[in-house]
């Protein structure tokens, strides 16, 4: 039976989801099926839940009914607090975003205690890193470590498992979130941005523990949280789109400024603001650069430049190729159930994609 305390915590993280999903009192105890004064108590930590209402709430609010269960937690990157109904937007998707980084963070350490998945370790860029330039030397070290050079990342997903961080692609709104606990380095990135916005977060996110997350001092502890971003933002741009390949791709340029810079964005999958971004830093383009700005390449001219070949990443793959290995591994074993498995692999495959087992499932 939990303690009055507990039941403070749980009312704590059903007020914080019913503000994350923008909902007033009144309209979760509609939703419930209760008086808006059970919803209050509930909130309080005055009134116990059961496991059918708390299953009920985990539905009607979006989030896996652990959160309920479990402390946060104590350092997710860009956190932000939900204090007040009036949260903002940001305010709403960084707080399920972290509710979804927790279960993915649980789903991690399921397989480990099931002794299926060993957790890559976390790698961190040993040198200080105090500004732009010694951020974008960081990516550098980190695309050297993995054998990259300059050539395009096909595999995000596996750059970030290679470098120690498991990325898992969520139906969430926001950007992406990620923390490191107990040796095991997790990040989710949402996957309603488009494929250059996802690549741009994972790599943010992976940035944050290469370099530091936001709480560390290797930043300064004078420096603002908008240039810690900056910074970061820095790591994941040099990393993505080398400054060494865009000169490359200008040289022996005499003609337009944009086709040069339409195959670089094509090649190496990034947004078109991130790969001005990358030749106004490289020196090719001015510091403006308007007229580019406003002429965003469609996606005809994206696949002409590739060779209309498709460039799926953060998309179909949604869980690092090591963690889906140890997820089947377990299911042939019997250890986790069919369900149990699509869950885990959050949309990869489904129930039909996995061969006949002829043991009997277990509970999850």
């Amino acid at each position: 039976m939990r303690e009055v305390g507990e039941w403070a915590d749980v009312g704590d993280r059903v007020r914080e989801c019913r503000v994350a999903a923008d909902m007033s009192q009144e309209q979760l105890a509609s939703a419930m099926n209760l008086d808006r004064t059970m919803i209050a108590k509930i909130e309080a930590g005055t009134r116990r839940v059961d496991a059918l209402e708390l299953a009920r709430l985990s539905s009607v609010l979006g989030v896996p009914l652990t959160h309920f269960l479990r402390r946060p937690p104590a350092v997710v990157s860009r956190r932000t607090e939900l204090i007040d109904d009036p949260a903002t937007d940001a305010a709403r998707q960084s707080y399920r975003l972290e509710a979804a980084l927790a279960t993915w963070l649980d789903d991690v350490r399921q397989l480990v205690e099931l002794q299926e998945f060993v957790p890559p370790a976390p790698e961190k860029f040993h040198g200080a890193v105090e500004n732009v330039e010694t951020a974008r030397q960081a990516a550098r070290w980190a695309r050297q470590k993995l054998g990259l050079g300059i050539d395009p990342i096909s595999s995000l997903m596996s750059v970030c498992e290679g470098l120690g961080q498991l990325v898992a692609v969520v139906d969430t709104p926001g950007d992406g979130a990620s923390l490191i606990e107990g040796g095991i380095a997790v990040a989710v990135v949402s996957s309603q941005g488009d494929p250059g916005r996802r690549r741009a977060t994972a790599a943010h996110e992976l940035g944050h523990m290469i370099i530091g997350d936001e709480y560390s001092a290797d930043l300064g502890v004078n420096t603002s949280r908008a240039e810690r971003e900056l910074v970061i933002d820095a790591f994941a741009a040099e990393l993505l789109l080398p400054l060494e390949s865009v000169l490359n791709g200008y040289s022996g340029n005499e003609g337009s400024l944009r086709d040069p810079l339409v195959v670089l964005a094509a090649k190496y999958r990034t947004s078109w603001s991130l790969a001005i971004r990358q030749a106004v830093a490289a020196g090719v383009l001015d510091k403006d650069a308007r007229d580019l700005r406003r002429k965003n390449p469609t996606r005809a001219e994206l696949m002409e430049a590739v060779g209309w070949t498709p460039q799926p990443d953060l998309q179909a793959v949604r869980v690092p190729p090591g963690y889906a290995h140890a997820v089947l591994q377990a299911w042939k074993k019997s250890r986790i159930t069919t369900s149990r498995a699509v869950e885990l692999m959050r949309g990869q495959i489904v129930e039909s994609d996995l061969p006949t087992r002829e043991e009997p499932d277990l509970e999850p």
